[in-house]
């Protein structure tokens, strides 16, 4: 009886540590800085991604959307990966978002642009994973767009962004409880776009 009931209780306690892993936090992470387009235009950049964060003791690794970079006024969305993530490229190592060969020119570089990390966190020290970047980064551009305007359907839309620069730029991004009020992405002032 006595066996049983220690057996009962030690299958209990392994039950409740296999389901205590499970309990992560989420977070949105965004930041909003000034920046100009491979044009010269003055343009707003968003950056922003999803985290789940796990207690220090989980066995388990937080874990991140890939990080997405956007251009005010532009459709081209820009989508960071790293190695844990399918879709990250073989460019580069850490956070990186290649080239695409029909769409993308390195500025710095010679080569296939495939090969190439127009887009990588960079700093402040070596990032591996989007889950483990802070509220201070480093973004590098090294590349611009074949042609800033495409025609789809009847409509000219707008593939520019940030413009590839030797300085990497600085971001601070803001790190919220993912569905509270604050978790909302700040959003682009389009009304400069029908000026252009």
């Amino acid at each position: 009886m006595l066996i049983n009931t220690c057996r009962t209780k030690l299958f209990g306690l392994m039950l409740l540590f296999l389901a205590l892993p499970g309990c992560a936090s989420y977070y949105t992470h965004y930041a909003m800085f000034p920046g100009e387009n491979s044009s010269g235009d003055p343009r707003q950049i968003r950056v922003s991604w999803q985290s789940a964060d796990y207690p220090d003791w989980s066995f388990i690794r937080d874990k991140a959307t890939t990080m997405k970079v956007e251009a005010q006024c532009s459709d081209r969305v820009w989508l960071l990966s790293d190695d844990s993530q399918e879709r990250a490229g073989d460019c580069a190592v850490g956070v990186r978002a290649c080239g695409q060969q029909n769409l993308d020119e390195s500025v710095f570089k010679s080569g296939p642009v495939n090969e190439v990390a127009c887009l990588q966190v960079i700093g402040p020290e070596t990032v591996e994973r989007i889950a483990d970047i802070g509220a201070k980064f480093q973004l590098s551009v090294a590349c611009r767009p074949l042609v800033s305007e495409v025609l789809k359907g009847d409509k000219i839309v707008n593939m520019d962004y940030l413009r590839a620069s030797t300085v990497a730029y600085t971001v601070y991004a803001r790190k919220v409880p993912r569905g509270s009020l604050s978790a909302r992405l700040p959003e682009f002032d389009e009304s400069v776009c029908k000026d252009d």
